[in-house]
């Protein structure tokens, strides 16, 4: 079975968003690579992300927020709907106010995934690697396999409106 008939397959099943995010990440870590990988969902009235899955919980544990009103990832990432790309630990030094955190674990390349729907961000996929891991083949790949997060996304961010249980 293909990766994307694998994804297209876990969004049917039960115990959904949990599913979707550990086949995502699972095809992201196959396909495209990655030491750190985090699912943000994205809420535009507050102009803040929260994690809702990482594969390292003890660095970057599920509910972290970060505000992300007036960067320049913000505009490329959540309004205009682009990825950010960063190839060195320098480059993710100028966009991020948790740098040293990736750098100190060896991570000096990163690749955040817009997810968006009808036109709107809902959330991120964000991948980081080694430094001058990732390419512009990845953002393509990261952008088709992010595809698949945005029911689970929307699911996320209804959740937290509505002040139910969170996942």
């Amino acid at each position: 079975m293909s990766d994307l008939e694998r994804l297209a397959m876990t969004l049917r099943l039960k115990n959904q968003p949990a599913a979707i995010f550990r086949e995502v990440h699972a095809v992201a870590a196959s396909t495209i690579g990655l030491g750190l990988f985090t699912i943000m969902s994205y809420d535009a009235q507050r102009e803040a992300v929260e994690r809702v899955y990482t594969n390292m919980p003890d660095v970057y544990p599920i509910g972290g927020r970060k505000r992300k009103h007036g960067t320049a990832w913000a505009k490329r990432v959540l309004r205009d709907l682009k990825p950010f790309r960063a190839e060195t630990a320098q480059g993710i030094r100028e966009a991020f106010d948790d740098h040293a955190v990736m750098t100190g674990m060896g991570l000096g390349s990163i690749l955040n995934i817009p997810v968006a729907y009808d036109g709107v961000c809902v959330g991120t996929m964000n991948m980081t690697h080694k430094e001058g891991w990732y390419t512009g083949r990845h953002e393509e790949m990261g952008m088709l396999i992010g595809s698949f997060l945005a029911p689970a996304l929307i699911r996320c961010n209804v959740m937290h409106i509505d002040g139910a249980v969170r996942l």
